[in-house]
């Protein structure tokens, strides 16, 4: 396994996002057959998807289409005509959500860093809660 493949960013860590349709709706197949994702495509340009995915869907249909076929045009195409870009991005495209998007929160770590107080509290209950089922545990053996 690559280094680059070992150590991941926590954005990619999501469960859940606005953006998965997108992100995981197939462009096209690669030359070994294979289904090739929004998601692969992006990253093997060293683009982070859901960043993309967000600025993407902010952006008038037409100009996020036209940004999208430009990567699209920049992939290897494994036979796959160049005039099909334009229509791969704008099927694609209407996949993601519009009018601007919430902000996800993509980690556990933004969530502490956004709401340090809360955690810290889940984190004394829990050590609370386990101290206290220790303690009968210990007490039930006596």
């Amino acid at each position: 396994m690559r280094e680059r493949e070992r150590s991941l960013p926590a954005a990619f860590s999501l469960l859940k996002s606005e953006f998965n349709d997108f992100l995981f709706a197939t462009i096209g197949e690669e030359e070994n057959h294979a289904s090739l994702t929004v998601l692969s495509a992006l990253s093997r340009q060293g683009i982070d998807p859901w960043r993309q995915a967000a600025r993407l869907s902010r952006l008038p249909r037409e100009m996020a289409t036209q940004s999208l076929t430009s990567i699209i045009e920049a992939l290897p195409s494994a036979g796959r005509p160049k005039s099909d870009s334009r229509l791969i991005a704008a099927r694609l495209i209407a996949l993601l959500p519009r009018g601007g998007t919430r902000k996800t929160t993509l980690s556990l770590t933004n969530a502490y860093r956004r709401y340090p107080r809360i955690c810290q509290i889940l984190v004394l209950l829990i050590c609370a809660g386990l101290v206290a089922v220790s303690l009968f545990l210990i007490s039930g053996r006596s």
